[in-house]
């Protein structure tokens, strides 16, 4: 991997929030990704989880936010970024989002590590 592949695929994983149903987690995931949604919770696994968790985690795919991203690092197969999400329900998050990728470029393991402002 490289940055320029890595900034792509977090493009497309934006693209595939952005887009109805669950049809393009396919492209972004191998069938047995490991999503980790947070540092102290259960791993989801399987391509078929992975798009149910999606669903029930998005308000669908005409949710109003903005994305920001910044690719952090780049060893081998693994790519660390940074991500800014605001949405338009004035909630927002700063994640660390660490990706481990199969040799086809889709994420064989995703964890991210979501931070909110205090409340």
């Amino acid at each position: 991997m490289d940055r320029t592949r890595v900034q792509d695929w977090i493009a497309g994983y934006e693209r595939a929030w952005r887009t109805p149903g669950t049809e393009p987690l396919s492209a972004l995931f191998t069938p047995d990704a490991s999503y980790l949604p947070g540092p102290y919770r259960e791993p989801v696994v399987g391509l078929r989880d992975i798009g149910e968790m999606w669903e029930a985690e998005r308000e669908g795919p005409d949710e109003e936010f903005a994305m920001t991203s910044e690719v952090v690092a780049v060893d081998g197969d693994v790519g660390v970024a940074r991500i800014e999400v605001r949405y338009g329900t004035g909630e927002e998050f700063r994640d660390l989002w660490i990706m481990t990728f199969a040799g086809d470029g889709r994420c064989a393991a995703f964890e991210e590590w979501p931070f909110s402002p205090p409340s």
